[in-house]
């Protein structure tokens, strides 16, 4: 299985009154095949997988299983807070016929490095999934460090990292954490283009969800060690990127795939609409720039 390139962490479109909107799911997932995406993320952060009732993420993950139908990988969020509950979620996503696992770190508890790795090597050995490991602290309240991930890579079934720390210390660090059976994901748009010119194997993005295509070029240029070419991909998508900067995720790219005629843009509380004003304007205009559907919208 490779897990490289351009990954959609996918957004979870609603219909107006709450519910699941497979059929806008359909369509996204399309988009996605469509613009080269090489992976997807299934009920991560992005598809607000904790405001999910269980039967919701029973019926999203499998849905998109079967509409990819292998075509690419399908990598299931199955993150918690505690440790059994992760490995509940991670062994109910392979039967749902997942792919691999995205493991947060565990939110708002504060682990020591200690407690991850006992956490994440009892995922990986009792999950059933490969697992890939996921480092957001402005989001968790902990840091995976290096030196912990250098540890697990050692087990067989931890076969990468998306960290979502962009700043250019933990990009070289790990960047030199990769080998052939452990890859490195960056996990942020802003600085996604110059991790992978350093050594990630992709990016889990975003603003994919809006330009799939776009994105996909970005990555194939910086994993070719185009500098030149990665410049101007990066340049393109950066309105974008910065625009969708105005409030916390996912409430910028609900309101772009909205206009894209994909799902409402209200996603679930505690989290609210992008409300009309200057954010929402600038949204939609960079993304009319790169995504013509949105100015029809």
């Amino acid at each position: 299985m490779d897990i490289s390139g351009s990954i959609t962490a996918l957004a979870t479109p609603f219909a107006a009154d709450g519910s699941l909107d497979l059929a806008a799911f359909g369509r996204l997932l399309d988009q996605q095949l469509a613009g080269g995406t090489q992976a997807v993320v299934v009920a991560g952060s992005t598809g607000e997988s904790h405001f999910l009732e269980h039967d919701e993420y029973d019926r999203l993950l499998a849905f998109a299983v079967k509409h990819v139908g292998r075509r690419i990988p399908v990598i299931a969020g199955t993150g918690e807070a505690g440790t059994a509950k992760t490995i509940a979620t991670t062994r109910r996503a392979k039967e749902l016929g997942a792919d691999a696992a995205l493991v947060v770190a565990p939110f708002y508890v504060r682990p020591t490095q200690e407690g991850l790795r006992r956490h994440f090597l009892a995922v990986a050995d009792q999950g059933g999934l490969p697992v890939i490991l996921y480092n957001v602290p402005p989001r968790t309240g902990c840091d995976i460090a290096p030196e912990t991930v250098a540890v697990l890579r050692e087990h067989p079934a931890i076969v990468g990292i998306k960290e979502a720390r962009g700043d250019a210390e933990r990009i070289r660090a790990l960047a030199e954490l990769v080998r052939p059976d452990f890859v490195y994901l960056s996990g942020d748009d802003n600085t996604a283009h110059e991790a992978m010119l350093a050594g990630a194997a992709g990016t889990v993005s975003v603003v994919a969800n809006l330009v799939p295509q776009a994105f996909r070029e970005l990555c194939d240029a910086a994993r070719q060690g185009d500098a030149a070419r990665t410049a101007q991909a990066a340049a393109r998508l950066a309105p974008l990127i910065d625009a969708l900067n105005c409030a916390p995720n996912p409430i910028p790219v609900k309101a772009g795939l909205a206009a894209l005629g994909l799902g409402a843009a209200a996603p679930r509380l505690p989290l609210v609409e992008l409300e009309p004003g200057a954010a929402l304007s600038r949204v939609r205009e960079t993304l009319a720039a790169l995504a013509p559907l949105a100015s029809a919208a």
